[in-house]
């Protein structure tokens, strides 16, 4: 890919795309959340939006994303033009030969139209002696970190918190990965998932990647290796950044497209993306390319949007305090009020809450494009969570009119399919 084979964008804004979590609501299940992934990504592509990406996350209650190459294929295989692919496959989990090969055979039945993010995941540091276990929370990055939403009155702003040309950069959450009980909670996790591997350098890790679907790797002996559904492959690879370390930095070196976490590590967004076009040499792509995910919610008014999104914040204290992970989203009206909560749990949350983007159509546009303009974003990744589906639905609907995104018919029988291609 070449950034020259993009589409121009509408209305000189930059393309818009989604990352799902196929959350799952309380009193579903992840059967029915799954389900409505597959109904939201169709309706995605008949909204113009540019790609849908798939997270991955385990042994969540609160999240039915587990497994994003099913999900591109199943995907795929019910639109007609919208990409497909990961935000991102973690390295500690899968290795990048089996994510490209997955991608890959994806790939070969829809070429043009498969993404395969890469990332390096988050692992426990060992415990040392006399480190704090006082609960706070965990480090932006980690595989299950999400982002919060508006509920004021919120206390004052953190020292750190600056605001640059109109775009908040929110100071980070305090952080002690030696945690026990984070601690124990990941590597239980790890345990539970069989995540055995010990990943190479990610530098290795790509140009493996790379290689294999240019026909040329060699591992370290000099034996060639081939992977038929990896070489000549057609889909792009993407790498997933939350700093402005080694991921971006490498993601630079070798001229790959990156995805910098606004919605994830907003302290660290314009370091991530400072670093990697300072290192930014052409490579696969002429030019930088840079994707920036945001975490929106957008309803008819602002008060039916914070109204609507008020559970989240109970939802993300779940993930980065809880024992368990994500619980199932809640529903409006059944979490605790904002004021109600410690000031331990606000902190644990609050560089979420002041950087989800929740309101009218015009609020959330407004807020879009001053984060495209700070971070001369070339797309920009949305992604939401409801109790209810429907207002996920609505919510992308509104976006994706008010931010000019052009309506693409559905060809006949590709939506409504449900059986693979080859088994027609």
């Amino acid at each position: 890919m070449t950034t020259s084979d993009l589409p121009a964008t509408p209305q000189s804004r930059v393309p818009l795309s989604i990352l799902d979590l196929a959350v799952v609501s309380e009193g579903s299940t992840g059967a029915q959340a799954l389900r409505d992934t597959l109904d939201s990504a169709v309706r995605a592509d008949e909204l113009g939006y540019r790609r849908i990406w798939f997270a991955e996350h385990h042994l969540s209650p609160g999240v039915a994303s587990a497994s994003p190459a099913v999900l591109a294929a199943l995907v795929a295989e019910r639109t007609s033009r919208i990409r497909v692919g990961s935000g991102a496959v973690l390295l500690s989990t899968t290795s990048p030969l089996v994510a490209a090969e997955q991608f890959g055979t994806v790939a070969a039945l829809h070429p043009g139209r498969v993404d395969l993010g890469l990332g390096r995941a988050f692992t426990p540091p060992p415990a040392k002696p006399g480190s704090s276990t006082a609960g706070e929370a965990p480090a932006s990055g980690t595989a299950e970190t999400t982002a919060g939403e508006p509920a004021p009155p919120a206390p004052a702003r953190p020292a750190g918190t600056r605001v640059v040309d109109g775009l908040l950069i929110p100071a980070a959450p305090g952080v002690d990965l030696n945690d026990s009980a984070l601690r124990e909670r990941l590597l239980a996790q790890k345990d539970v998932v069989g995540a055995s591997r010990t990943p190479a350098e990610f530098r290795a890790e790509l140009e493996l990647v790379l290689g294999l679907r240019a026909g040329t790797f060699t591992d370290g002996a000099g034996t060639p290796w081939t992977s038929p559904p990896v070489e000549g492959a057609a889909f792009d690879l993407f790498v997933l950044a939350s700093s402005g370390g080694v991921s971006a930095r490498v993601a630079g070196e070798l001229g790959l497209p990156l995805a910098a976490n606004y919605h994830v590590g907003p302290s660290a967004t314009l370091d991530t993306i400072a670093a990697y076009r300072a290192a930014f040499r052409p490579g696969v792509l002429d030019r930088p390319y840079v994707v920036v995910s945001a975490d929106v919610l957008v309803a008819d008014t602002d008060d039916e949007a914070r109204r609507i999104g008020e559970p989240f914040t109970a939802w993300v204290l779940s993930i980065r305090r809880g024992a368990g992970g994500a619980i199932a989203y809640p529903a409006p009206g059944t979490s605790p009020a904002w004021e109600d909560l410690s000031d331990a749990e606000r902190a644990a949350v609050q560089d979420r809450v002041d950087t989800r983007f929740v309101g009218s159509p015009e609020t959330v546009v407004e807020r879009l494009e001053t984060l495209a303009r700070v971070t001369a974003a070339d797309e920009i990744v949305v992604t939401t969570a409801t109790h209810d589906p429907a207002d996920r639905a609505r919510s992308f609907e509104l976006l994706a009119h008010h931010w000019g995104l052009a309506p693409v018919a559905a060809e006949p029988g590709v939506a409504a399919a449900r059986e693979p291609a080859l088994a027609r």
